[in-house]
């Protein structure tokens, strides 16, 4: 079954702002909230669905990548089950009005604010590609240095053997209360607790091989399938591809920028190619059938009799796919007349009898150019 347009779930215009996106996922939510909705599996699908369009609208990584793309820039954020709840990374914003729904409603149980570990961070590269390879659409393998899970500690961070103990500051929570003076009086404000930066435990006999960080530098080799029709600028995201978090937190994103390497011989406008031909001045005049580089392969292509300089001929469907499905650019062919250099003798007694002849021919039709010009204005 395919999926909804996720502007459509949540009744926008694609060009809605930050806080529409907002306000329009609370105003669903809270209609379709299942605490409102006892036994309606409709409504809950209805507060799911809109739960997935809210996660992606509103990061402007997965935003910008379904705007070009549409579900398929999207691919790998979430799992082969689709969306689930623990893909969802805005529960503390809407304590207000859903409560512990946040933490229970797909099942994830509740969890404490101290399981909230610090998040990996994201990683830029760039894969260049060929107008061939942007035409048909290409899977690369990438290689890339990032800090991974520590094999030692698995990633908690503690030496074996060793335990994590809660933080004695916070008490697990990962937060503390502070007290703030404002201009309206003291305030009570809650910030990460600055003993075990908002984990809640602490690591008292770290791993010798990572130092606690429970992550090390490695190697990895990332598949990345491009779809025909990307530019450069274009990127590809690869959720949870970064680098981890410390500790056992979440990764990061890996971010493939697309690169075009410059053509021998096709320079690309959008989604149309332009390839300029040569032609002799016998093929110009009396026409041909030349061969010409597409980017699919050769094509044979009818040159007509008295073809000029500069004209354009246009090979339909020999460009580059659009991105978003909508057609196939064309291949534009100009003609440039190629003149010869280094002439044999029969060649240049050649040409010089076809000057002499052209010398005539252009005097006679200027002659009669003349005469119709001064016909028309009346001289």
């Amino acid at each position: 079954m395919s999926k909804r347009d996720y502007y459509e779930v949540l009744g926008l215009e694609r060009d809605a702002s930050e806080s529409a996106i907002k306000g329009a996922y609370r105003k669903k939510a809270l209609k379709y909230h299942p605490d409102r909705n006892p036994g309606d599996e409709a409504a809950e699908e209805q507060f799911k669905e809109a739960s997935e369009a809210y996660e992606v609208l509103s990061d402007p990584e997965k935003k910008a990548a379904y705007d070009r793309y549409g579900h398929a820039g999207i691919e790998g954020n979430f799992g082969r089950g689709g969306f689930q709840w623990s893909d969802f990374t805005h529960a503390g914003d809407f304590q207000d009005i859903f409560g512990d729904i946040f933490e229970s409603f797909f099942g994830g149980g509740r969890r404490s604010r101290g399981s909230a570990k610090p998040k990996g961070r994201d990683l830029k590269i760039k894969v260049a590609l060929t107008l061939e390879e942007i035409a048909t659409g290409v899977e690369k393998n990438i290689a890339l240095t990032r800090l991974q899970r520590c094999k030692s500690c698995d990633g908690t961070g503690a030496a074996s053997g060793a335990d994590r103990k809660v933080c004695g500051t916070c008490g697990g929570q990962g937060q503390v209360q502070q007290m703030a003076r404002t201009l309206f009086g003291p305030s009570m404000t809650v910030v990460t607790c600055p003993t075990c930066e908002g984990e809640g435990y602490i690591v008292s006999n770290p791993c010798p091989e990572c130092r606690g960080e429970g992550r090390e530098r490695g190697q990895a080799t990332l598949t990345v399938r491009i779809p025909a029709g990307v530019q450069e600028g274009n990127y590809i995201p690869l959720r949870g591809q970064g680098e981890v978090g410390p500790r056992g937190g979440p990764a990061g994103d890996c971010l493939v920028f697309i690169e075009e390497k410059e053509h021998d011989y096709f320079i690309r406008d959008g989604n149309h190619v332009i390839y300029r031909l040569p032609l002799g001045f016998a093929q110009a005049a009396l026409g041909a059938e030349v061969e010409v580089p597409t980017l699919s392969g050769k094509a044979l292509l009818k040159i007509p009799a008295g073809t000029q300089s500069g004209r354009v001929f246009r090979m339909g469907g020999r460009g580059i796919p659009d991105v978003n499905g909508r057609g196939v650019g064309d291949q534009l062919v100009e003609v440039v007349l190629w003149t010869p250099e280094g002439l044999s003798r029969r060649e240049r007694e050649l040409f010089t009898e076809l000057a002499e002849l052209e010398n005539e021919r252009v005097a006679q039709e200027g002659e009669s150019f003349f005469a119709k010009v001064c016909k028309a204005f009346g001289s």
